[in-house]
């Protein structure tokens, strides 16, 4: 499952494979890449022509341009659906002054150290947990003070890997 935020409007979407449910109702569409970035839809005996103006991946945010006009998409995958459950996303706005580790597991890389300055949505570390590579990014853009972890240590569920 997948939730799209479309200029403010939310729609859960449930691909199963051949079809999508958006908010309850299957969705019959067809869409066909013309190239890199262009797409061209039938929705309801309708065309649409989409283009894809801005893609930021570490945000998972989008903006298209559909027949003219233009569309901020966000999406939210199963694992940031879980995340917002679990109440460990990061509100928006909020300063954040360091990084915990979200669940217990081992520190397998370091992408960081002392003084760096990062951005929002660069890599700060790899936590491997449950048998699965995490990778740790920056919330926002700040400059790293203190690393309270080394390559291989043990950490447990919200334990400060690193400060800022």
């Amino acid at each position: 499952m997948f939730q799209a935020i479309v200029n403010n409007k939310t729609f859960e979407i449930n691909p199963d494979g051949e079809t999508i449910t958006v908010n309850g109702e299957a969705v019959a569409w067809d869409v066909t890449q013309l190239r890199d970035g262009y797409f061209h839809i039938i929705h309801n005996h309708k065309s649409y022509k989409a283009e894809v103006v801005k893609a930021d991946a570490a945000t998972k945010t989008f903006t298209w341009k559909i027949n003219g006009r233009h569309y901020t998409v966000s999406v939210k995958d199963k694992f940031d659906l879980l995340l917002e459950k679990l109440g460990m996303s990061q509100a928006a706005g909020s300063k954040v002054n360091s990084i915990k580790a979200p669940m217990p597991g081992l520190i397998i890389d370091l992408k960081v150290k002392t003084g760096d300055v990062v951005k929002q949505g660069d890599p700060l570390l790899i936590l491997e947990a449950m048998k699965m590579e995490n990778i740790l990014k920056s919330p926002g853009d700040g400059e790293v003070k203190t690393i309270k972890i080394k390559k291989g240590d043990s950490v447990e569920k919200n334990q400060v890997l690193i400060e800022f």
